[in-house]
């Protein structure tokens, strides 16, 4: 049993010492309200959301900003074959009009 107490009492005195290097509740906290500062307005309830409600709306939120990125990449991967494809069927191309053809293109991905 006294073999019980010196492991119980080990415990806690590593722990104790560990705890020294963990972040408190208000830092923890704080970072929270920061993160949620950082969602969209219509994600972002105000301060009655819980922690974990703050987390799992930040997850969802940066799964979407993934997909976002990747449908973005796919857009302007298929616009830069088309306009490559076609400034190479034409011989004869301007600068000011390949560097039209490069603002349609950002506006055009900006639309979708």
């Amino acid at each position: 049993m006294s073999g019980r107490r010196r492991s119980s009492s080990s415990r806690k005195s590593s722990s104790s010492s560990s705890s020294s290097s963990k972040m408190s509740e208000d830092e923890i906290n704080e970072l929270v309200v920061k993160l949620q500062a950082l969602l969209p307005h219509q994600l972002n309830r105000g301060n009655q959301s819980s922690v974990s409600r703050i987390l799992l709306e930040t997850c969802n939120y940066i799964k979407s900003l993934h997909k976002e990125v990747d449908n973005l990449s796919e857009s302007l991967a298929h616009l830069l074959t088309t306009t490559s494809d076609s400034s190479s069927s034409s011989s004869s191309s301007s600068s000011s009009s390949s560097s039209v053809d490069v603002e349609t293109m950002i506006r055009n991905l900006l639309q979708h």
